[in-house]
């Protein structure tokens, strides 16, 4: 049998999605199971033990007619049994029905639904401390193996190598070690999902005052003229415990260095879902336009919790929080460190005692 999974974008969608790959494994073990990403992606299912074939979809890919056309015309020609398309926009439907796979499986919608031979309707509400993103995946899987019982969690196979030189540069650097070590995310993926940066600020000195942490940052060398704000804001004190120049040169150097610290606290998206998968304590700080119940996995012992603006100010939401993108700027000034300061506490002292 030759399984295919399809999800398109971003990493915390591709690394959700892959804990897929186990539930697969586990019933049909001599089965071909492949997974087609974006090529940005492939970082975190590097040596995934449970995935025969990365599908890497590119920019060129998504630019290019013919290029697009030769990568479709590869796909089918591989004669998949079954496609599992966890995307599920037009684009990866058309494709999916391109395969004429004997089960071809989706959530429904109204306008594709007729490009498969199994939909699912996705759950609006989670009763799982999985969440609903993980929940709504393996809703997916019940077409082919009936009702799970046992969710795996998304995991991230770091080789000894990866492991051994990220402590090295750790050791070179003479970071203490007799406190913790925070990998602190600074920046979401755009400006409408990064808490403003004098909050953030505040936020970082009441973590150093409370458990004389060092700091890592999450950051790339483009957005170093905005991690020097950051620290401009911060308290002298603070400054002297955050180590700037250590950060990860690509993805799988960051998710190295992740490893060995404390935990992960910062704006929530992807680095939080790979801290997860590395099994390290989060605190993530959400959005107001995301939907927390979607993300905020594993929060049932503690390890990991989240905020939102909406568990302070519940009647600002009358509508799905996506409506409140273009309105992010201003929900965020109202998301002050006093409503985040005493859980963040609270979590501090939970990974630390």
């Amino acid at each position: 049998m030759k399984i295919l999974v399809i999800q398109h974008k971003m990493i915390g969608d591709v690394l959700t999605t892959s804990l897929l790959f186990e539930l697969l494994r586990e019933r049909y073990p001599s089965a071909q199971l492949d997974y087609l990403i974006n090529a940005s992606t492939q970082a975190v299912v590097a040596h995934h033990p449970f995935i025969d074939r990365v599908w890497l979809f590119t920019s060129e890919i998504e630019t290019s007619k013919k290029a697009a056309n030769t990568f479709q015309k590869e796909i089918v020609a591989e004669k998949y049994d079954v496609v599992i398309d966890v995307y599920a926009k037009l684009r990866s439907a058309l494709l999916t029905k391109a395969t004429k796979a004997q089960k071809r499986i989706s959530y429904f919608k109204w306008y594709t639904q007729h490009m498969y031979t199994h939909t699912v309707k996705p759950a609006l509400t989670s009763h799982k401390d999985e969440g609903l993103a993980i929940e709504n995946r393996v809703l997916l899987m019940e077409p082919l193996l009936g009702a799970v019982s046992e969710i795996p969690r998304p995991k991230i196979y770091l080789q000894t190598a990866e492991l051994d030189a990220a402590k090295k540069v750790l050791q070179e650097k003479k970071i203490p070690r007799e406190s913790p070590l925070f990998m602190i995310g600074v920046l979401g993926s755009g400006p409408e999902k990064t808490y403003p940066l004098p909050y953030m600020a505040t936020l970082l000195d009441a973590i150093v005052a409370d458990t004389n942490a060092q700091l890592l940052f999450n950051y790339i060398p483009k957005q170093q003229a905005k991690v020097d704000d950051l620290i401009s804001l911060c308290a002298k004190t603070t400054r002297q415990h955050i180590y700037k120049d250590v950060y990860g040169n690509d993805l799988r150097e960051f998710l190295a260095l992740t490893a060995h610290c404390d935990a992960l606290i910062g704006n929530e998206g992807g680095a939080v879902n790979m801290a997860k998968a590395l099994d390290i304590p989060t605190f993530s700080i959400f959005a107001p336009w995301i939907l927390k119940e979607a993300w905020n996995s594993y929060e049932g012992d503690g390890t990991h919790r989240s905020v939102h603006l909406k568990d302070f100010y519940p009647g600002l939401f009358q509508k799905h929080p996506k409506r409140y993108k273009k309105q992010s700027a201003q929900l965020y000034k109202q998301f002050a460190p006093d409503f985040i300061i005493p859980e963040l506490k609270t979590f501090l002292h939970t990974i630390t005692s």
